[in-house]
């Protein structure tokens, strides 16, 4: 699988790091971690457009992409200290669903296997399928727990008679094995789905989700101390999978399916960095970026951010944990 490069728009890798061809493994099996773009839109439920969600996230920012740009939290430049390469985008037509998930869960197993971080940039929810079950492949079947931010708990048996859609991939997972329902843990649910059926099955896989109204009465730092603890427990790796619809609509337009009383972009990029600077990460991805319904590209810069705050707290990690900005106050 040559690199294409950018599928949806001129060819760029994520703020200018090199890009690499995935068939060339010693290219790239040295870096600390790899940018995978999914751009794949056909499990849309409502408004499409996460095809043009990976050009966005690489591309939207207003800095110089040379040079060094250290996080002010963290005193660290991610992209140099990891060696962040980019990989491009897999192949993923949008009329041949099971085609382009396997094509997908091949990339992330190759990246996984190589002991190298992958970063998916979607595209819609579906794509959690391949994602998780390609980084599972490589730490373990059901040995990854799973950290979820979304508004939806995509836990659906199908989505308009299909196995496969953004609605279901959760469940999906589940069910194959390659994480266990007990190690599966949802933060930012609200609204008005899922029904009770779902709801039922969810309870029976023991999945923890904490909706908005408890992160509201017991504030997300206590939720986020809850989650690391059951994702450390008898787990040996957590995959983060964030759905930008998690923060309020209007922090973040640009999105498929927008539900109101969200998260805040400050509650989001704090709670990702802190869960990768804390936990073992075995795989990120960035999804439901939808640019056709996005204003002044507020929601593809959050999702830059994010990809951006999962890194650094992964470099920070990895290079001794040195304090927050001790660097820069020093």
């Amino acid at each position: 699988m040559t690199r294409i490069g950018n599928l949806y728009g001129p060819d760029a890798t994520f703020l200018g790091v090199p890009g690499a061809d995935p068939d060339d493994a010693p290219s790239w099996r040295g870096a600390g971690a790899a940018i995978i773009g999914a751009p794949f839109d056909g499990g849309t439920s409502h408004r499409p457009g996460t095809r043009f969600g990976p050009q966005a996230l690489r591309t939207t920012d207003y800095l110089p992409h040379d040079g060094m740009r250290p996080s002010l939290a963290l005193g660290v430049d991610p992209l140099i200290a990891l060696g962040v390469v980019d990989l491009g985008d897999v192949e993923m037509p949008s009329g041949e669903t099971e085609r382009s998930l396997a094509a997908l869960e091949e990339r992330v197993t190759t990246v996984a296997a190589a002991g190298v971080l992958p970063i998916i940039l979607g595209g819609d929810h579906t794509i959690a399928l391949p994602d998780v079950t390609g980084v599972a492949r490589h730490v373990g079947w059901g040995r990854v727990a799973v950290i979820h931010f979304d508004a939806h708990a995509d836990t659906g048996d199908t989505q308009m008679g299909s196995l496969y859609g953004h609605g279901t991939p959760m469940r999906r997972l589940i069910e194959s094995g390659a994480c266990r329902g007990d190690r599966f843990i949802q933060i930012g649910l609200r609204g008005y789905w899922p029904e009770p059926e779902t709801l039922a099955w969810m309870a029976e896989q023991r999945m923890r989700s904490f909706e908005m109204s408890e992160i509201v009465a017991r504030g997300l730092d206590a939720v986020i101390d809850d989650a690391l603890t059951l994702a450390a427990d008898d787990c040996d790796a957590v995959f983060l999978s964030v759905d930008v619809d998690v923060v309020d609509p209007g922090a973040a337009p640009g999105t498929g399916t927008p539900e109101p009383g969200g998260l805040s972009s400050r509650q989001l990029l704090d709670a990702v960095r802190r869960i990768a600077m804390e936990s073992n990460l075995a795989g990120v991805d960035v999804v439901e970026v939808s640019p056709p319904y996005d204003h002044a590209e507020i929601t593809a810069y959050l999702g830059n951010r994010v990809v951006l705050e999962a890194l650094g707290g992964v470099a920070w990690r990895r290079h001794g944990g040195r304090s927050p900005a001790a660097p820069l106050l020093g």
